[in-house]
């Protein structure tokens, strides 16, 4: 595995930018207008302390509105745009961005069963080949139960943000926010480079495991 690359791949709504309150379906749900698109407070912080300590930055994000009949085909694309645009002012850039419009349910051509809609691991298992990412050394960042068993599948290690929430299957780490996430990866790396000195005798010191990182 010597060489391959490190990446975090993040779910987008309700982890980069806010979920918005849908009072048809009584539910928080993805911005289905751009002038509904808002990031979260420290986002772009936390994506660049990751892109600075050599992880790629990956979107995969199930977007089924325009499946579900709650948007038109263009939204998608001009929220993303703008999206990027505000990543490209923060001076953030996205390795790739991972898209599923289906949805079990949906219309428009795009119902029934796809392989691409989370949890199924198709986006991250394809960026790994594509570029030559060790996925074992990856992360999956989200706010869904669906976003943890995607990683389990594709072989990464994952972090369940949001708060008060039970998920099924168990992520390896929780976290408050996107910020936090990012801190828990970068203390993760910090440990695990302490124990790899421990292990060829560069410290005399035990070394320490981050919890729930092992």
């Amino acid at each position: 595995m010597h060489g391959l690359r490190r990446a975090v791949f993040l779910d987008r709504d309700g982890v980069i930018n806010h979920n918005v309150w849908n009072p048809e379906s009584g539910a928080f749900e993805a911005p289905l207008r751009p002038a509904q698109f808002a990031l979260i407070p420290g986002v772009t912080r936390a994506l660049r302390q990751l892109a600075h300590a050599g992880y790629l930055l990956f979107l995969v994000s199930n977007q089924p509105n325009y499946a579900k009949g709650k948007a038109e085909i263009d939204d998608p694309a001009v929220i993303h745009r703008l999206l990027m645009r505000q990543m490209k002012r923060a001076g953030i850039s996205f390795t790739g961005c991972f898209y599923c419009f289906h949805h079990p349910e949906g219309v428009r051509g795009y119902g029934g069963t796809c392989l691409c809609r989370k949890p199924s691991p198709y986006f991250l298992l394809m960026a790994g080949r594509s570029f030559d990412l060790h996925l074992a050394e990856s992360w999956m960042v989200g706010d869904r139960a669906t976003d943890v068993a995607c990683g389990h599948a594709a072989g990464t290690r994952t972090i369940f943000v949001g708060s008060g929430h039970s998920c099924e299957p168990q992520p390896h780490a929780r976290a408050r926010d996107l910020g936090e996430a990012a801190k828990l990866i970068l203390h993760n790396d910090t440990v695990r480079t302490t124990t790899d000195r421990v292990l060829n005798g560069g410290l005399a010191m035990p070394a320490r495991v981050a919890p729930d990182l092992r």
